[in-house]
């Protein structure tokens, strides 16, 4: 689970796709692949630094737990399919969050989105591979993932709710291991932990979405209520 520092805010005073030269050449603004570089890696940090976006993180981790305890009696091929997707896609929301972090806070983040796809390729090449392999792939990806989200949040002071990030990462943590060290349990059984621990770990990630919807509001409230500037 990611949470971002937020981006910096975005000046307007050259047109897109062009920037001033080196010093000397009379700050002529030309034409620059790096500054339209630098406005997709903004998009990317506004994206996934909003609240909406850790909701749809959230969501996509909540539906497939509830969808594995509903039916946990399904074909082995169905839930293999819903783990898998369930992984590329929060990959896919990993990816994109790992840029509204700090430059060098971004790193964990990137590893954590090639983890999830990774997982999530082997999860849908082979479906009919056995429940306790599909528990491995599982049990590892929710224990890198979360140890790497811990060491960002520990070392990002000023992460916002970063004891909420601590304690996200803790419980992916205890589900790594928890699913890990139960690799020989009947079918049924870990099916019904790995849908228990998809359902926390969304649970948890929604609560954080609104604790994070919940401070930017409180933050355009004040800037909003600020004096008028002169």
């Amino acid at each position: 689970m990611t949470v971002s520092r937020g981006p910096a805010p975005h000046t307007a005073s050259q047109p897109p796709g062009y920037g001033a030269e080196a010093a000397g050449d009379g700050g002529r603004a030309v034409p620059s692949a790096e500054a339209s570089d630098a406005g997709t890696e903004e998009r990317l940090a506004r994206l996934g630094g909003s609240w909406t976006w850790l909701l749809g993180s959230a969501v996509t981790t909540l539906v497939p737990g509830i969808l594995v305890l509903v039916w946990p009696d399904e074909t082995l091929h169905v839930l293999a399919v819903l783990i898998g997707l369930y992984l590329l896609v929060t990959g896919g929301f990993r990816f994109v969050a790992a840029f509204a972090r700090e430059h060098g806070d971004r790193l964990a983040g990137l590893l954590i989105a090639v983890v999830y796809v990774l997982a999530g390729v082997l999860c849908l090449r082979h479906p009919l591979q056995t429940i306790a392999a599909l528990s491995l792939i599982t049990g590892a990806v929710w224990l890198v993932s979360g140890m790497l989200t811990g060491w960002a949040a520990l070392a990002a002071r000023g992460m916002p709710h970063r004891g909420f990030v601590l304690g996200v990462s803790a419980l992916a943590v205890v589900a790594g291991v928890v699913v890990l060290a139960l690799p020989s349990e009947s079918a049924v059984a870990l099916t019904r932990l790995l849908g228990l621990w998809l359902v926390l770990l969304g649970v948890a990630e929604l609560v954080l979405a609104l604790a994070l919807r919940s401070s930017l509001s409180a933050a355009r409230s004040a800037a909003g209520s600020g004096p008028a500037p002169v």
